[in-house]
């Protein structure tokens, strides 16, 4: 039997026949989902997992510390807008601010591949050190180990993060209410497309760049500020689509989304269009979604756009108590459709 190619079409081959099928594909789609589903949240069963956050939120004596883990397998190792370093501590740093932690320590485990060269692993740390400090964090324990020529695709990073939740605000899925607003802190698609050019040696008219960037200062904004803020998902694999029908499955509401609403760069557009890809799928690495109160949206998109980050967030839809679950797209021209994961993954080995 021959396995399918990660780059190839998404395959709509049940788990339970072919479970296979999601390894091939990487992570954020339906398939994906099935594995969590039916592997991980049975053989790991605890309150703190079947949250499904982005991290998370334990006690250790009268402290609330936040706890997230992350690997990161993107190719090529280096990108218009940054590189396997960067992304890992930023991706790391935003899992932990998704919780509403403040991000304080991270580890760094690094796997090499046997020939990779030295100054690569040096660029990369270093890479890694400068992201660290912008982010506010700092790297206090690693490992690293190397595995056979041809086994590890150059360098792979897996980092975790623990940080201090100072906000007594209990965030996550289960709190969200029909009437919040769902707000969209920029643009999307940048990051997906940004590491399929730079993979294929695609040009187009103008260069796109990942949106790779830490996200903990709005978010400490956000709370300082008192916005009682509901969730927090950052839109990773998958897209702002696969995070908000998560979201919406899990609080057991409806979502309805704007289209016109939701910032998309005319060069990433363009790129999507010619290559038959749906930015709402497409990766982010610096862009989230907070839902909060109706009575607070103004608020919080005033205290959002004061920081560079997140400059353009804006409002891009509301919760309902119709159609729990489910996530409804109001189209540019004001049609609806229903909006649903990928069965597979759009754009593999993108973080």
């Amino acid at each position: 039997m021959s396995t399918p190619s990660s780059a190839g079409p998404a395959c709509p081959l049940p788990l339970g026949e072919y479970p296979w099928v999601v390894l091939a594909h990487g992570g954020g789609g339906r398939l994906m989902a099935q594995l969590i589903e039916r592997v991980f949240l049975p053989a790991f069963a605890n309150a703190q997992l079947d949250r499904r956050h982005d991290g998370a939120v334990v006690r250790l004596a009268s402290t609330r510390v936040a706890f997230t883990t992350d690997s990161y397998v993107v190719q090529p190792l280096f990108f218009p807008g940054g590189d396997i370093g960067s992304l890992a501590v930023y991706g790391t740093v935003n899992d932990l601010a998704m919780c509403g932690a403040r991000p304080q320590y991270l580890s760094c485990g690094m796997i090499l591949e046997e020939g990779l060269e030295l100054q690569v692993v040096e660029r990369i740390a270093a890479s890694m050190q400068r992201a660290a400090r912008r982010a506010g964090v700092q790297l206090v324990t690693g490992d690293t180990k190397v595995v056979e020529r041809g086994k590890g695709d150059g360098l792979f990073v897996n980092t975790a993060g623990i940080g201090v939740v100072e906000s007594q605000i209990d965030i996550g899925p289960d709190q969200v209410r029909p009437g919040d607003v769902v707000l969209l802190s920029g643009d999307i698609g940048r990051h997906g497309v940004a590491i399929l050019a730079a993979r294929e040696s695609l040009e187009f008219e103008a260069t796109v760049c990942s949106d790779c960037a830490p996200l903990a200062e709005p978010v400490m904004a956000l709370l300082a500020a008192g916005v009682e803020v509901h969730c927090l998902r950052d839109l990773t694999r998958g897209g702002l689509a696969s995070a908000a029908v998560e979201i919406a499955a899990r609080a057991g509401v409806g979502i309805e989304l704007c289209e016109r609403e939701i910032p998309v760069l005319e060069a990433v557009r363009a790129s999507c269009e010619i290559l038959g890809l749906d930015p709402l799928y497409v990766a982010n690495e610096g862009r989230f979604v907070a839902i909060v109160p109706q009575v607070q949206a103004e608020q919080a998109l005033q205290v959002l756009r004061a920081h560079a980050e997140t400059a353009q967030a804006v409002a891009i839809g509301r919760t309902t108590a119709a159609a729990a679950g489910q996530v409804a797209m109001e189209s540019a021209v004001g049609g609806h459709r229903l909006v649903d994961r990928l069965s597979g993954e759009q754009l593999p080995r993108i973080c």
